[in-house]
């Protein structure tokens, strides 16, 4: 039998690059789609559309973050640097001001060193392309092992929910054997109505009269809202054993049963099947709250 996948799951793993270490997390949680969503530093950004493609790899739906923390001393190189041409048209101007306007005193060397146009201190990466596939390697297994904990998370999400489908199809095989007696009873009902309505009339049509028993008695009549709830009971059991990227599939297959369900509430007046069928489509919601964690 296939897996099924959640879609919640946690991996990590660290890579060491000289001087440098980086640690990589990756966390999956729910979504109706695939979402992308890096949190990296800049320095590293030009690597994104790689770690993107290596998730897709991993996972089909589902919020994917990773995480990336780079430490080290070798990360970038600093160094000051002096726009001299500026510098010498600036203490140029500063002698030129002393003369023409009778000042006395230097120039403090603060202001000087405060002035970001004549003195700047420039950053270099010195990323390595060792640094950068060392990367993409610890991305990849923290994927791997995210996906290894969604594999196991699904295990336990479908046991659960096969449990619950187990309930719901008693259930909808019960409302099927109480079916025939309340059809009955229904008929019964509506025959002895019409008998007290039209008590004393001698010219009733006693032909016409069953045809109008049987029209007002089909309208109460679950069958087909039964045979398409058990051909959808089969299908999510055949969609839930293929395994793998099935969330939708299954919502969608909930959702047509619950419609059913709500038919079946709306038609019957029994109370015993009015029971079972509120008792059916809170089991029915309670596997759509766990369709909701499955890829």
């Amino acid at each position: 039998m296939c897996m099924v996948l959640s879609m919640t799951g946690y991996g990590r793993d660290v890579f060491r690059c000289s001087d440098i270490q980086a640690t990589v997390e990756v966390r999956t949680v729910n979504h109706r789609f695939f979402d992308f969503s890096p949190k990296i530093p800049r320095s590293i950004i030009y690597l994104e559309d790689e770690m993107k493609k290596i998730a897709a790899a991993s996972f089909g739906r589902g919020r994917i973050e990773v995480f990336i923390d780079l430490k080290g001393s070798g990360l970038t190189k600093r160094s000051l640097e002096v726009d001299w041409e500026l510098m010498d048209q600036y203490m140029s101007h500063m002698s030129e001001m002393k003369k023409r306007y009778t000042l006395s005193g230097d120039v403090p060397i603060a202001s000087i060193a405060s002035h970001p146009d004549l003195m700047m201190i420039q950053e270099e990466d010195l990323h390595t392309n060792q640094l950068g596939e060392g990367l993409l390697a610890a991305v990849r297994n923290a994927c791997e092992r995210a996906y290894v904990m969604r594999k196991e998370e699904g295990t336990f999400l479908q046991a659960d929910i096969e449990k619950r489908m187990k309930n719901i199809k008693d259930m909808v095989l019960l409302i099927e054997e109480l079916r025939t007696r309340v059809i009955e009873e229904y008929r019964a009902r509506i025959h002895a109505r019409i008998e007290d309505y039209i008590a004393g009339q001698s010219n009733l049509d006693e032909g016409r009269l069953q045809q109008e028993i049987a029209i007002l008695a089909e309208k109460g009549d679950i069958t087909e809202e039964i045979t398409r709830l058990k051909s959808h009971l089969d299908h999510f059991s055949e969609t839930l054993a293929r395994g793998e990227a099935i969330g939708r599939t299954l919502d969608f297959i909930l959702q047509e049963m619950h419609r059913e369900a709500n038919t079946i509430g709306s038609k019957s007046s029994d109370k015993s099947i009015g029971k079972l069928t509120v008792q059916l489509k809170s089991d029915l919601e309670k596997v759509k709250e766990q369709i909701q964690n499955i890829e």
